[in-house]
């Protein structure tokens, strides 16, 4: 077996544990990253080096087979790599201070549909394979047209501020951007391959830590407390409509030492995260959605306003927040600032490196 097919092998069996410390398999990243489309002619211009094949995918395997009987192939690699990426910044032509203005102009942040499927999928579901009538569908305009304006805003508020967040990472003196190219690995950071990963508080493990906090679930624990104080409970709302109607009562009736109680409570499982990092990615890991599953390096960035969690969309936009935290963590990265993460999914035993940054208000 060839070092290319070795590690092609590894890539596609989810082993990318195997290019960690690796200089031929970090290679053969870097060569996969070069290797598209317009890219790998460009490459071989600057590099006066020729192939003999024509398909990307031979080009790929001859390209990296050459380049390892080159001393100075990473070399190589990494200008190129920076070239393109500069380059990506200057052909966006965008005003990053007049966007970073414009994303505050989105004040709520809704779907209008289903932010696991596309809006085609949720439309079709919901209106075309249900109402037979075409007076009731016709009747449904504004709402399909809402749901649509919410889907489109919402995609588009999480483009923008992933392609900032994003940004500050790839203009760091210490990374290396993948350009976008390389399932798995958007950059490499002292020549660790990073998926980067811009993500809320998990709502499923705060609710699994809030279990344990309170001795029962968040909404059977706030049910009870608004009984206490005389407050009907309507079970035939949702768990999150209940959560809203209950939290709203009892404000209205100036009951705010029960809410700043469980406040206090969701604050606690935050901090506890934050001195735990290593469970907490492991849990990250071990319940993505299997649609998405990857067991590549990854850096989360999450994002937390523990003063009302609901609220947390907005930190995406906070750059004052982020920017220097995002800074300080690159200035100081080491070869000890990833830990190794074991964990299991769908039966099967994995391992990856990974760390955690915290932006909390």
């Amino acid at each position: 077996m060839t070092n290319f097919e070795k590690w092609n092998k590894e890539f596609r069996s989810q082993n990318l544990f195997a290019f960690n410390s690796n200089e031929n398999a970090l290679m053969w990243l870097k060569v996969r990253a070069v290797c598209r489309g317009k890219q790998i002619q460009q490459f071989l211009v600057n590099n006066d080096i020729t192939l003999t094949s024509s398909k990307i995918a031979e080009q790929n395997v001859e390209l990296f087979e050459m380049l390892e009987t080159m001393p100075n192939a990473m070399q190589l690699l990494d200008a190129f790599l920076n070239e393109r990426n500069h380059e990506w910044y200057n052909t966006m032509g965008i005003d990053e201070e007049n966007l970073k203005n414009d994303l505050y102009k989105v004040h709520h942040y809704a779907w209008g549909g289903d932010q696991n499927n596309s809006l085609d999928k949720h439309l079709v579901s919901r209106y075309v394979k249900v109402i037979s009538n075409y007076d009731e569908l016709q009747s449904k305009q504004n709402e399909i047209a809402d749901n649509a304006w919410n889907y489109v805003q919402t995609s588009w508020y999480n483009n923008w501020t992933s392609y900032l967040i994003e940004s500050l990472f790839k203009r760091h003196k210490n990374v290396i951007s993948a350009v976008g190219e390389i399932k798995s690995v958007d950059f490499f950071l002292n020549n660790n391959p990073i998926d980067l990963k811009v993500t809320f508080f998990p709502n499923q493990y705060m609710e699994e830590k809030l279990k344990i906090k309170l001795g029962k679930r968040e909404l059977t624990w706030l049910k009870q407390k608004a009984r206490e104080v005389g407050i009907a409970v309507d079970c035939t709302q949702t768990d999150s409509q209940q959560l809203y109607t209950l939290s709203e009562k009892l404000a209205e009736i100036g009951r705010n030492d029960i809410l700043e109680e469980l406040k206090n409570k969701r604050k606690e499982v935050i901090t506890d995260a934050q001195s735990n990092v290593l469970e907490l990615m492991t849990w990250l890991y071990a319940n993505q959605g299997e649609m998405r599953f990857g067991a590549e390096n990854r850096l989360f960035l999450i994002l937390v306003d523990s003063t009302n969690m609901n609220e947390s969309w907005k930190m995406k936009r906070a750059f004052a927040l982020i920017e220097p935290k995002v800074k300080d963590y690159l200035d100081h990265f080491n070869e000890d600032s990833l830990k190794e993460i074991n964990f299991r999914f769908k039966g099967n035993q994995y391992k990856s490196l990974a760390d955690v940054i915290f932006v909390v208000k």
